[in-house]
């Protein structure tokens, strides 16, 4: 089953006339996210939010489970 943040994802890259930089910000936002989620981003609310145009991203870290959550995608 496909997350919120998936859904959003492929709709924007089917709808994106660069589809591959669409494709590069997300591959740059999971790894950065998966390396240091802490440390990037600002926070807002109890999320934090991260951009790499041409995409922005929502999410929460939740250390005891030692996962990070993308809650929204969208384009700024």
């Amino acid at each position: 089953m496909a997350t919120l943040g998936e859904n959003a994802l492929a709709d924007i890259w089917m709808r994106s006339s660069d589809r591959r930089a669409v494709t590069d910000a997300a591959d740059r936002i999971d790894r950065i996210l998966r390396l240091k989620p802490d440390k990037v981003g600002r926070a807002y609310k109890e999320w934090g939010v991260y951009a790499e145009p041409p995409l922005v991203v929502a999410y929460e870290v939740l250390p005891d489970d030692c996962l990070v959550r993308v809650l929204r995608v969208a384009r700024p």
